[in-house]
């Protein structure tokens, strides 16, 4: 009785429990990694550009003259890492 009970438990941990955890690891991984010049997406919708990075807020550009502040929690995805192609373009000016 109790080996059936045990075999749900387990399709339900490779099913939810390490899919969960390994996509919570990985969207810590980006927050971690995230540079000025990134574009973001955040949970309220906002696509905007990283101008700032603290451990506590980020401070993104949604318009010309339009910055907003948003906790790291908020960031949902990476949209584009400009800051390795912005370098490659400086390089190729003064090289």
């Amino acid at each position: 009785m109790l080996f059936p009970f045990a075999m749900m438990f387990l399709i339900f941990y490779i099913l939810v429990f390490r899919p969960q955890s390994k996509a919570r690891k990985e969207h810590a991984q980006m927050l971690k990694n995230l540079k000025k010049n990134d574009e973001v997406v955040t949970s309220g919708g906002l696509f905007g550009t990283i101008v700032n990075v603290k451990p506590d807020s980020i401070t993104l550009r949604i318009d010309d003259n339009c910055r907003v502040t948003v906790e790291p929690s908020a960031i949902v995805r990476l949209v584009k890492s400009r800051a390795s192609g912005a370098e490659a373009i400086v390089a190729e000016k003064t090289g």
